[in-house]
């Protein structure tokens, strides 16, 4: 009896081999390995896809899938053929980002399935050392087609800790643990946003995003409404017309340890190259900016004449000119802020209203300056001729098609005129800063201007502060605005250390300092020099510690100079330990700055001997600290 049941069972496993087809794509590294499952010859199915990590694996029961409004691709699939893997290789220079010089390379193979009406759809997958990035394929003979429904489900189980924020066409959320899908306060939605982290096992984590939105297409969002455990890729428009061909935006997937996800930069390596060759003309830089200490636009010609005087005193070439420029009173208009600004050898930024979204009573203006092509090039060659270098541009309405192609409308004319932009109320970068490097960073982040509109940052803010370094600032600049040492309209009780520990823990070229300017020339000579020479793009990038929501230190390198930043995500004293080993050309002196006696009190410390590349600091309850070292 054992013999036979030894051979029926033989014949099963058989059987069952020849009726799955299973194909692997794998990392140039061979550490990273993406499988599609799909039944062979005539037999149609879903189709599947795992991802196995050294040997293990660490997602399963993943789908692909899409529908038009005349097609399915789903339940009925087969896999037709596979193309031989490719290597791509992506090698380039950035602006903006962990890195000036980023290369990686991918083993590409392209799938080619069918449905059971013999109508074909292709994947592209590329599975890179640090991650795996798909996207579909379709052609249509009609004179036009709608995708309807993207299929595409990541398995995320119950009790797998995952940081995710609710949907928001403005991607301001906090990104909670959690590990059922619920939130704090015990919601628990159904349509999630971009990006989101999970821990699929202890101490190894998949960061899911998107990329390379190209003209034509909208944005995409995750929705668990029918299953919790399954998140499928859901567009945020209903009907998305192609015509002849389309191919989605990438769906990716970095995984990795914490500090594979903080380092990465996929998400520019499957972007398309940038479109401009001579960048000499864009600069990053530190910029003054008045809004944030008064909570108001820049009627007020005056207060403009002090962060003026501010960004001339601290050495930042940029000043923001707020809302509401075209009213300004108290003694000069825009133009005349404008000239002091160029006197004093500042240059100047303007905001504007997208007018796609706060255009009803109350909202604030420029109105309806760029909406149209030819209203763009009047405004950005009056811009130039008046000596403005760039803009900020405000209050845009989702992710849908309309909204993403203003974007690149915006874009591309503004490079035109050589104008650097800054996309405010806005949503998450998914690649332009790569393929339009004058766009130097985005909002899309419940950021400090939040203490100005209610009190919910005040409590919450270390603990999200130590969450965005592996969440939303992986993707793309984000324009947090940090570094507020005073009160605004409600407190924030992060300590100094903390705050000052910001600009190197958020990168964003363009790096907005919000506070009044009594607090920075209230600073000692060493604080005040840390300000006026802080970098806002960097050479290399660096994770050294943390942990989401507790604690980060992260390291940036400028030339020969190594900045580290940690923070105390924590309310209680907290000590961060961390090694320097994975630093380049490392000096033997540092100079370290981190918290007082209290929360409003810095230490510094000059000279410091590295007579050993492992550090322990201590921080307050919600503390950090800098370390420089050249």
């Amino acid at each position: 009896m054992n013999h036979l049941n030894t051979l029926l069972l033989a014949i099963f496993v058989v059987l069952f081999s020849h009726s799955l087809e299973i194909n692997a794509t794998v990392s140039p590294d061979g550490k990273l390995k993406v499988t599609v499952l799909s039944m062979e010859n005539k037999s149609y199915s879903d189709v599947e896809f795992r991802i196995e990590y050294m040997n293990k694996c660490v997602l399963s029961h993943s789908k692909l899938g899409l529908e038009t409004d005349s097609r399915i691709y789903a339940g009925n699939l087969r896999l037709k053929s596979i193309s031989e893997a490719r290597l791509v290789v992506d090698d380039y220079k950035m602006i903006t980002g962990k890195r000036r010089h980023c290369v990686n390379e991918a083993n590409e193979q392209v799938y080619y399935f069918e449905n059971d009406k013999q109508q074909e759809m292709e994947v592209i997958f590329r599975v890179y050392n640090d991650g795996i990035a798909f996207k579909y394929g379709l052609t249509t003979d009609t004179p036009e087609e709608y995708i309807t429904n993207e299929l595409t489900t990541y398995y995320i189980p119950q009790g797998t800790k995952r940081w995710m924020q609710r949907y928001d066409p403005g991607y301001e959320g906090f990104f909670p643990l959690s590990t059922d899908g619920s939130l704090e306060d015990g919601s628990v939605p159904d349509r999630w946003g971009y990006p989101a982290l999970i821990e699929l096992q202890d101490s190894l984590f998949v960061l899911l995003t998107e990329a390379n939105i190209r003209r034509g297409n909208c944005g995409s969002l995750l929705y668990n409404g029918i299953d919790n455990s399954n998140y499928q890729v859901r567009l945020t428009e209903e009907k998305l017309p192609f015509y002849k061909s389309w191919t989605s935006p990438w769906r990716l997937m970095i995984v990795g340890s914490l500090s594979d996800i903080v380092e990465s930069t996929l998400v520019t390596d499957v972007s398309d190259p940038s479109k401009i060759e001579d960048t000499n003309w864009i600069k990053p830089g530190c910029v003054a900016w008045n809004y944030w200490a008064y909570n108001h636009g820049s009627r007020d010609y005056e207060i403009v004449k002090k962060y003026i005087d501010l960004a001339a005193e601290m050495k930042w070439p940029y000043d923001l000119i707020d809302w509401e420029w075209e009213m300004m009173e108290n003694g000069g208009t825009v133009l005349d802020a404008v000239e002091y600004a160029l006197k004093k050898k500042v240059t100047p930024l303007l905001w504007y209203n997208s007018s796609t979204n706060w255009i009803g009573e109350g909202a604030p203006g420029p109105l309806y300056r760029l909406n149209t092509k030819e209203n763009r090039e009047k405004e950005f060659k009056w811009l130039r001729e008046i000596g403005v270098a760039g803009i900020k541009i405000d209050f845009f309405s989702g992710d849908g098609i309309s909204t993403m192609n203003y974007y690149l409308d915006l874009l591309e004319d503004a490079m035109k005129h050589q104008l650097i932009l800054n996309f405010h109320g806005a949503t998450i970068p998914r690649g332009w800063q790569r393929t339009y490097p004058h766009m130097m960073s985005v909002e899309g982040v419940y950021g400090a201007e939040w203490y100005n509109n209610n009190s919910v940052l005040t409590n919450k803010a270390a603990a999200h502060n130590a969450t965005l370094p592996f969440t939303r600032n992986v993707v793309g600049p984000m324009d947090y605005t940090p570094g507020t040492f005073s009160d605004s309209q409600h407190p924030h009780i992060t300590s100094y250390g903390h705050e000052i520990a910001l600009p190197i823990l958020f990168e964003s070229a363009l790096q907005h300092m919000p506070d009044r300017p009594s607090i920075y020339y209230s600073f000692p000579a060493p604080i005040q020099n840390y300000l006026s020479q802080l970098p806002t793009v960097w050479d290399d990038t660096k994770l050294l510690a943390g942990y989401p929501g507790v604690e980060a230190v992260i390291a940036r390198r400028k030339g020969d100079t190594w900045y580290i930043g940690g923070i105390n995500g924590t309310d209680e004293e907290r000590t961060l330990h961390f090694s320097l080993n994975s630093l380049s050309d490392l000096g033997t002196e540092a100079m370290i700055i981190r918290d007082g006696m209290d929360d409003r009190n810095l230490i510094t410390e000059k000279n410091v001997q590295l007579r050993k590349k492992e550090f322990t600091i201590n921080c307050l309850p919600r503390g950090g600290f800098v370390l420089i070292v050249k």
